[in-house]
């Protein structure tokens, strides 16, 4: 049975995802190796097929472990008895801290994600859909109440902030002018803008 943590009590799942986050980060999904995966964290083949059936699985845990974070944090807002302009605008500026704060993760994800298996694609793709949803379900919310305009489709605005997210690993810098928060706070008020009627 493969040790459950090193030294220091950092469990192997934890010690096998870092080292690929960081591999997959410096080389490419494709040209990291599951040899140069285990000798970076730290332990053997079998410890990694033993949490993770492949290469493949760890690809999509990279993604999901943010996702999941994400999903938890939308459902906190959706669900809070804030007024609806408040939770948008708490959700739509939480999605791009969350992302920033896991940049290599997003990045590695969106450069390598036709990658996975057609079973696991197919499955971060109805992850997602869960997530933009319930996202796009509080901007109805907020345009059957009044407070957003109807003009725009809903769709269309989910889309609109999500492109912006998606795209945060091609030119956010941790050393630029602006800090996650200030981009953060600068893209939801840009959605806001476009909902106010």
């Amino acid at each position: 049975m493969p040790r459950t943590t090193d030294g220091d009590g950092t469990p192997v799942p934890q010690r096998l995802l870092a080292a690929a986050t960081r591999l997959f980060a410096e080389q490419g999904y494709d040209r990291t190796s599951v040899q140069e995966i285990v000798e970076a964290a730290g332990v053997t083949k079998g410890a990694l097929y033993h949490y993770f059936g492949s290469k493949d699985d760890l690809l999509h845990e990279v993604y999901a472990r943010v996702l999941r974070l994400q999903q938890e944090r939308l459902d906190a807002f959706a669900d809070s008895d804030e007024p609806v302009e408040k939770r948008v605008r708490d959700a739509a500026a939480d999605v791009v801290v969350t992302t920033i704060e896991n940049l290599d993760d997003a990045s590695i994800f969106f450069r390598s994600m036709h990658q996975l298996s057609p079973e696991k694609n197919k499955q971060v793709r109805a992850e997602r859909r869960r997530y933009h949803e319930r996202f796009r379900a509080l901007i109805e919310e907020g345009q059957r109440a009044g407070v957003f305009t109807k003009e725009a489709p809903a769709d269309l605005v989910v889309d609109y902030h999500f492109g912006s997210v998606h795209h945060l690993s091609t030119w956010y810098r941790p050393d630029g002018p602006l800090s996650p928060q200030e981009v953060a706070d600068h893209l939801a008020d840009l959605l806001l803008r476009s909902l106010r009627p």
